[in-house]
């Protein structure tokens, strides 16, 4: 009997488990996407900007994994035919905003954490003397602490407040005493369960992560991500539903039901097995009842919003010859992150082009400061990048603002045990993946929608 899938949410870890379902499971089964707004991608979106398209979302992804091997996403990108349009950005540093100057990123550190105190140059004074061998690891295994806990009983504060807070803030939104060292730094992780100081912690981990020399750090793909998006739906197969929503999940005899639609005029679909691939809240609302104990764990999880604006100044603008630069919360500014496009990706770059600064506004806690119009948050981020880089930004020729209410989870510590219960009292043929359950960030979202579409996978076989 041909078998049907329900992969519901459309963002990149829903179409990588469609494509992967697609590969695996014999011809004539039928995969159905739902996405209940009207277009597929989630966090993946390019706009266009006075003729160049600008990503509204994620702007690039890692080439390479931890393994030396290629990025989830890489693979996935070749699997759809565009490894020839995966472009990479040029060899341009980044900067600090720190007390109204641009300082240089100090080189060699994990995500923040350095693993030598002398390359901090000044950004940072690291506490005196702290970071000493106590004769035990500095967490036991398994454990979970904060970023911020382990980096300031370690460092000091100078440390996880200019250097570690811009990094996780750039990626999460959020602040390093509130996010999971197992989710944002596993490998730091792994190696503080056996390492006895941060320095030796930090080291192993960048010595375990193994760099293929020549390789670029960064991809994109040219055209925009929306590519990619568009590549997958059409090489899953899938029947694409959108615009109408799944409000109920419902265990079968036979496998699943799906409630959708408007309650006054609900309709249902019968499937064989379910990838819920949506955000924290509406999964824990549609394993409320078949899954309770899983949905309460699910449904713990908290969000950041945050703001993007894109803006179009006129050909030559003068800008710090950056790739952008990261701003620590201590500064005060809306503005958290800029990157200047046509610098940092040399595809874009033309002589007689608009010169492209696209910014990141708020962080998590900050969600007040976000509601002002476009227009007054646009005037603020102007302004305050104008005095970021020490110079009057002219007047650009357009802007576009994108918001992204509740876009970016706040990974608690014990989220990955958490997620671990959920996932162990789910039903048979019922799979988690995304954002929400294994972390930020392109491959990881893809990786995460393949392992589901493999449980599925397993599961139908053995039927």
């Amino acid at each position: 009997m041909r078998k049907r899938i329900a992969v519901i949410g459309g963002g990149v870890a829903g179409l990588a488990a469609a494509v992967r379902l697609r590969d695996r499971t014999p011809a004539g089964t039928e995969i159905i996407v739902y996405e209940q707004s009207g277009a597929l991608g989630g966090k993946l979106r390019t706009g266009e900007l006075a003729g160049v398209p600008v990503e509204r979302g994620a702007e690039s992804f890692l080439f390479g994994a931890p393994d030396g091997g290629e990025s989830a996403a890489v693979s996935l990108a070749r699997r759809l035919g565009l490894d020839g349009s995966l472009v990479h950005p040029a060899a341009r540093p980044a900067a600090l905003a720190i007390g109204g100057r641009l300082a240089p990123i100090p080189a060699g550190t994990l995500v923040g954490v350095p693993g030598d105190l002398s390359t901090l140059d000044g950004v940072a004074l690291p506490a005196s003397d702290a970071d000493r061998d106590t004769g035990r690891p500095l967490i036991a295994p398994g454990e979970d602490v904060s970023v911020g806990e382990l980096v300031r009983s370690r460092y000091g504060d100078q440390v996880v407040e200019r250097l570690v807070d811009p990094m996780l803030g750039g990626v999460y939104a959020g602040r390093a005493d509130g996010l999971s060292l197992r989710v944002t730094m596993p490998q730091l992780a792994r190696t503080a369960e056996t390492e006895h100081t941060l320095r030796d912690a930090v080291r192993a981990a960048q010595t375990q992560s193994k760099r293929v020399p020549g390789r670029p750090v960064f991809a994109a793909v040219e055209g925009g991500m929306s590519r990619l998006v568009a590549s997958a739906a059409s090489a899953s197969g899938a029947r694409i539903s959108l615009g109408l929503p799944v409000r109920e999940l419902t265990r079968t005899r036979d496998g699943w039901r799906l409630t959708l639609g408007p309650v006054p005029a609900p309709q249902t679909d019968d499937v064989d097995a379910v990838i819920l691939a949506v955000p924290a809240k509406p999964a824990a609302r549609l394993l409320a009842d078949g899954a309770p104990e899983a949905a309460q764990a699910v449904g713990a999880l908290e969000y950041a919003s945050v703001a993007l604006v894109a803006m179009a100044l006129p050909p030559g603008a003068g800008l710090p010859d950056l790739s952008g630069f990261l701003v620590p919360p201590g500064e005060g500014t809306l503005v958290k992150a800029a990157t200047f496009v046509n610098r940092k990706w040399p595809h874009l770059a033309g002589p007689d082009g608009p010169v492209i600064v696209r910014a990141s506004l708020g962080r998590a806690g900050e969600e007040a400061r976000l509601q002002p119009s476009d227009r007054t948050l646009f005037a603020q981020a102007h302004a305050e990048l104008s005095k970021l880089v020490g110079s009057a930004l002219p007047e650009p020729s357009g802007f576009w603002i994108q918001r992204w209410g509740g876009g970016l989870p706040q990974y608690a510590p014990g989220h990955s045990g958490r997620v671990a219960a959920a996932r162990a009292g789910l039903p048979p043929g019922l799979a988690l993946a995304g954002a929400a359950f294994d972390g930020v960030g392109i491959p990881v979202c893809v990786a995460s929608g393949e392992r589901a579409a493999d449980d599925v996978c397993e599961y139908l076989e053995e039927l």
